[in-house]
C-alpha cells in the first residue's frame, strides 16, 4: 500500500513539475503564437490529468488509512489472544500439577494393596488395564458392568451370584474384573 501511495504521489509531482515548467515558458512568452497556444492546451490537459491523479492519490490514502486501522485492530486482538493463551497455559499447568500431586497421593497406598492381593491377580489386573485404556476393574451396579455399561443377562448374573466371594469374576463383554457390591443387583 505504501509503494502504491508513493507512486501515486510521484505521478502527481511529475505532472505538477511539467505544468510549472510549461507555465514558466508561457509566462516568458518564448516561442511562436502557435507554440504558446499549444502550451496553453497542454497546461489544460495537465490540469485535468493532475486532478485525476490527485483523486487516485486520495483513494489510495483512504485505503491505506483503512488498512492501517485494520492492522492496529488485528494487533490489539492478537495481543488479547496471546494474553488469553498465556492464561490458559497457566491454568493447564496448574491443573497438571494438581493431577500429578493427586497421582502421588492415590498411588501411595497402591504398593500395599498390590502386595495384599497376590502376584497373579496383580499381573491380570495390569494386563487388563493395559489393553482396556487404563480401566481394569469396574463395579457391577444395578445389573450393569461399570466398564462397558452393558446390562448383564440372567445367565451371567447367576454365574456371578453362585461364584465364591474370593473368585475373580470378569465381564463377558469387556473382560474387565467386576467388583461386586451391595448394589450389584444379585
Amino acid at each position: 500500500m505504501q509503494r502504491e501511495l508513493t507512486k501515486s504521489e510521484q505521478d502527481v509531482q511529475l505532472v505538477r513539475d511539467r505544468a510549472a515548467r510549461n507555465q514558466s515558458r508561457l509566462d516568458a512568452g518564448q516561442g511562436s503564437a502557435k507554440d504558446l497556444q499549444a502550451l496553453q492546451h497542454e497546461l489544460a490537459s495537465l490540469a485535468r490529468r493532475q486532478g485525476e491523479l490527485e483523486d487516485i492519490e486520495i483513494e489510495v490514502m483512504e485505503r491505506s488509512e483503512q488498512l492501517a486501522a485494520r492492522v492496529t485492530e488485528l494487533e490489539a486482538r492478537r495481543a488479547e489472544i496471546v494474553e488469553r493463551v498465556a492464561q490458559l497455559e497457566s491454568e493447564r499447568d496448574a491443573a497438571v500439577q494438581k493431577l500429578d500431586a493427586e497421582e502421588v497421593t492415590v498411588g501411595a497406598g497402591r504398593a500395599d494393596i498390590v502386595a495384599g492381593v497376590g502376584d497373579d491377580l496383580a499381573a491380570l489386573y495390569e494386563k487388563i488395564r493395559a489393553s482396556s485404556g487404563g480401566l481394569a476393574a469396574a463395579e457391577l451396579k444395578h445389573r450393569r458392568c461399570g466398564g462397558c455399561r452393558l446390562e448383564l443377562g440372567n445367565v451371567d448374573l447367576n454365574r456371578i451370584r453362585t461364584a465364591p466371594q474370593d473368585e475373580v469374576v470378569r465381564c463377558e463383554e469387556c473382560r474387565r474384573i467386576m467388583i461386586r457390591t451391595g448394589e450389584s443387583g444379585l
